[in-house]
């Protein structure tokens, strides 16, 4: 108590009210004091004036558009997805097995959008999140839902049979969706599908979630490749994987505008 005392009575009298103290009763500071105090001044009020402006300047600008994204998708939407637009080409064929032990083929949907994505049949991290948002995103299309298909390929190597795909789907009330096909097949037709689709896979074993790419492509009717998206999610302090909800009916939404734009655009 006795220093922070000390040190009080010998700050100088700043202003008034300031409590005065030896250093102050000159009633004046010297010159080469005064002088420096007062550029200092100007130097520290330069610098909080060029933050704020700064920051100002930084919630007023619109960040750059990217190219190639449809009218409908505004710029906050497009990067809160990291949609981009792909190179249009055929979107690499494959066939697998769905939920209820179809024999699906990507080919065999030409004429429908397919949004395709790749999940893992035992998880509990990101998949259930999109499954959320695929549901959402099938109601929010209408009457266009019935020219969408949504796809999953699975992601995990130890749970491969229609039984596991089959359970995960009602569970994350994917069956709701009249178009839904979670796909599996041997593991070397899925490699085949991951790695022509750019998905990296890493299964730490059989309890485990698969930690692997989340990516969303949107594939127009006449089977070429127009855009992919990048999931996104949270965790809580216990590790659980959330996404506020209005970041999910924002995800919803944009799925179903880009689904709904590439089906009627393809022609174009």
């Amino acid at each position: 108590m006795g220093q922070a005392s000390d040190a009080a009575d010998a700050a100088p009298d700043d202003g008034a009210g300031a409590r005065p103290g030896p250093a102050a009763t000159s009633g004046r500071r010297p010159p080469v004091l005064l002088a420096t105090l007062v550029v200092t001044g100007i130097v520290a009020f330069s610098a909080v004036f060029v933050i704020a402006v700064t920051r100002l300047s930084a919630r007023t600008q619109l960040p750059p558009r990217p190219t190639g994204i449809p009218a409908n998708i505004s710029t906050r939407l497009a990067d809160t997805m990291q949609l981009s637009p792909v190179p249009d080409r055929v979107a690499p064929g494959f066939t697998l097995t769905d939920q209820a032990g179809r024999r699906i083929s990507l080919a065999s949907l030409r004429g429908r959008t397919v949004v395709l994505t790749f999940m893992d049949s035992h998880c509990t991290d990101v998949c259930p999140i999109v499954s959320r948002e695929f549901i959402d995103a099938r109601n929010d299309l209408g009457p266009a839902a019935s020219r969408v298909v949504f796809l999953a390929v699975n992601v995990n190597p130890y749970h491969l049979q229609v039984s596991d795909v089959a359970a995960f789907s009602r569970e994350q009330r994917l069956d709701s969706i009249s178009s839904w096909h979670f796909l599996t097949g041997q593991l070397s037709s899925l490699h085949a599908v991951w790695r022509d689709y750019q998905v990296a896979v890493l299964a730490r074993g059989r309890n485990a979630d698969v930690i692997h790419t989340s990516l969303v492509y949107f594939i127009d009717p006449r089977g070429h490749e127009r855009f992919v998206a990048v999931p996104m999610d949270d965790h809580t302090r216990k590790g659980v994987a959330y996404l506020p909800p209005g970041q999910l009916s924002a995800w919803a939404r944009g799925i179903a505008l880009i689904a709904r734009d590439v089906t009627t655009g393809a022609g174009g």
